[in-house]
């Protein structure tokens, strides 16, 4: 058994999940995070006021699978959570 956990942006959550299901996952946990990488937060403008927002909102998944799937579903992850953006994720 494997244990895979994945970092993604919130928009993304739902073709993941769509993609480990059709991978064979047979379910799936996720929690919302919130969290700094590369991109180290961001300026926001609220009613004309600027704040620096330090973490910035993620999804956690966490998927355990037999290890004849485990690599397959790594990789439907990998490909559809893909932005090619900073904050893609781990």
């Amino acid at each position: 058994m494997k244990l895979i956990i994945a970092f993604i942006q919130p928009y993304k959550l739902e073709e993941v999940r769509d993609a480990v299901k059709a991978a064979g996952a047979s379910g799936m946990s996720v929690v919302g995070i919130l969290g700094f990488g590369q991109q180290s937060g961001q300026t926001e403008h609220y009613r004309g006021a600027e704040y620096e927002v330090d973490f910035v909102p993620k999804s956690r998944i966490e998927i355990l699978a037999d290890d004849d799937l485990a690599d397959g579903l790594v990789h439907a992850i990998e490909s559809t959570a893909h932005t090619g953006s900073i904050g893609d994720g781990k």
